[in-house]
């Protein structure tokens, strides 16, 4: 069995073949899959999907492109949307990105913030985006990040930052850029991590991996990263699907 824990099945890109797109994942063994909130919509989205397939489990949370919108109240919806609600596993995606923007920093921060003490209190783990802001991210995950658990979703730092994040917990997530021809330094970073700290993810529908680079991503193409982990660490697939699995439970349903 293979768990894509990071996907937006909730995206428009879906709405004509959400279920076939469901089917042919578990065609590929891919049996739960998480979605993640992006914004308050895709949040509220990602619970109605939970609800409607047994394959699909939720993530609130409102990504850092979308901090500035950010009320208080947003606070208390989400609080609302996970608590008490089995199918929700994390609060995310939540982050920093200052790829496009870097003049609301202190925005994204308060945000990210914010959202991490939710988690806390929630007792629920996160699903971290960073681009570009990996200085602040790790700043932010020894100051205020205390007490949370969680994954770099699509890692792209470096190996003396992830082996920091493992000392202290955190999972990171491969994605399709693993499979791509200018991944540079990731397939390093795959080969020397711990296995029990590899997470599984597709980011649909975006980053398809090759073979299907250019296509709409889905959760069926989770198994390439799988079989690139597998190259890479000269292991089986079969073992890579059954430690990534073991390591989605562990942090996302062991409650």
């Amino acid at each position: 069995m293979l768990i894509d824990t990071h996907a937006h099945l909730d995206d428009n890109q879906y709405d004509q073949d959400r279920i076939e797109v469901i089917n042919r994942a578990a065609d590929e063994g891919v049996n739960l899959i998480i979605n993640m909130g992006a914004d308050m919509d895709s949040s509220h989205k990602a619970v109605q999907l939970a609800a409607q397939y047994d394959a699909i489990y939720a993530a609130v949370g409102v990504h850092p492109e979308e901090a500035d919108g950010m009320t208080c109240d947003d606070d208390y919806v989400l609080s609302e949307l996970a608590v008490d609600n089995a199918k929700v596993l994390a609060i995310g995606e939540i982050g920093l990105d200052y790829h496009f923007r870097t003049d609301n920093k202190d925005v994204q921060k308060k945000v990210f913030i914010k959202q991490l003490d939710l988690a806390r209190q929630l007792h629920l783990p996160v699903s971290i985006h960073a681009r570009d802001a990996h200085a602040d991210l790790m700043q932010v995950l020894k100051t205020e990040g205390r007490g949370v658990r969680g994954v770099i979703h699509c890692y792209s730092g470096s190996w003396e930052m992830a082996e920091e994040l493992f000392n202290m917990g955190w999972y990171i997530g491969a994605d399709g850029p693993l499979t791509f021809k200018n991944a540079a330094k990731l397939p390093e970073i795959i080969r020397k991590m711990p296995m029990e700290k590899l997470l599984l993810e597709t980011d649909c529908p975006y980053l398809a991996p090759a073979p299907q680079r250019g296509k709409r991503n889905e959760p069926a193409f989770v198994k390439y990263t799988a079989q690139k982990v597998a190259e890479i660490r000269n292991m089986q697939f079969v073992q890579v699907a059954e430690i990534t699995t073991i390591n989605a439970k562990n942090l996302f349903f062991d409650k």
